[in-house]
């Protein structure tokens, strides 16, 4: 994934956000060591908007798509309540192991529940309505993702969606884009279409889309 801002920049907003807690460092570092696109990880920054997001809104049963290693899901985790939920799902078990051990480390483990399988199966399978949801998976899936987690959602709830701006290729609109690159062009414009929600486009690291439900 290439940067959106300069690198000096980049560190300087790294700088100044909360400092990264050692579980995240932990985490983070086995998923560099262990894994073919550590990239993918949201890190420190990304991680901290999610947190704020959740405490924030006083989120109390939140649902990801795209589990990864399971930073983004620790740092939701930490601003549930006692009582908070937060259903993650992926299809890889290697990447989540890593996710598990990291837990594990932690009490806020308890409030995690992975579910190993299709995300569109597992979502389907989820009874009552969702404060938040946080998107982060396979990109030719997203629109089947938003589709199905909208209505899930509480009026005011809202969902995050990670890499809408793709390394900033969603602006070139030439016959050579890739597969992920077209499908996150038409996700925006999906979303840029759906009344259902009140949306905005951030440009946090590679892109983060918020939309509220109406």
């Amino acid at each position: 994934m290439l940067t959106l801002i300069p690198e000096q920049l980049g560190r300087y907003i790294q700088a100044h956000a909360s400092p990264e807690k050692e579980i995240y460092k932990r985490l983070a570092e086995e998923t560099r060591a262990n894994t073919e696109k550590p990239q993918m990880m949201v890190g420190n920054v990304e991680g901290l908007f999610l947190r704020l997001l959740a405490r924030i809104s006083g989120a109390r049963r939140v649902l990801e798509v795209g589990t990864f290693t399971g930073y983004s899901a620790l740092a939701i985790a930490e601003a549930l309540p006692d009582d908070g939920e937060l259903i993650t799902c992926d299809i890889d078990p290697d990447a989540t192991a890593i996710a598990r051990r990291h837990w594990d480390q932690t009490p806020l483990g308890g409030k995690i529940d992975l579910r190993l399988g299709p995300a569109l199966e597992t979502i389907a399978a989820i009874e009552g309505s969702l404060d938040m949801v946080f998107i982060d998976a396979d990109k030719e899936n997203y629109i089947n993702y938003w589709d199905a987690c909208v209505p899930k959602l509480r009026v005011g709830g809202f969902i995050v969606v990670d890499n809408v701006l793709w390394s900033g290729r969603v602006v070139d609109p030439t016959d050579e884009q890739d597969d992920e690159t077209r499908a996150i062009v038409a996700f925006n414009d999906h979303v840029a279409a759906d009344e259902r929600v009140e949306h905005v486009m951030l440009s946090v690291r590679d892109g983060m889309t918020v939309a509220v439900r109406a």
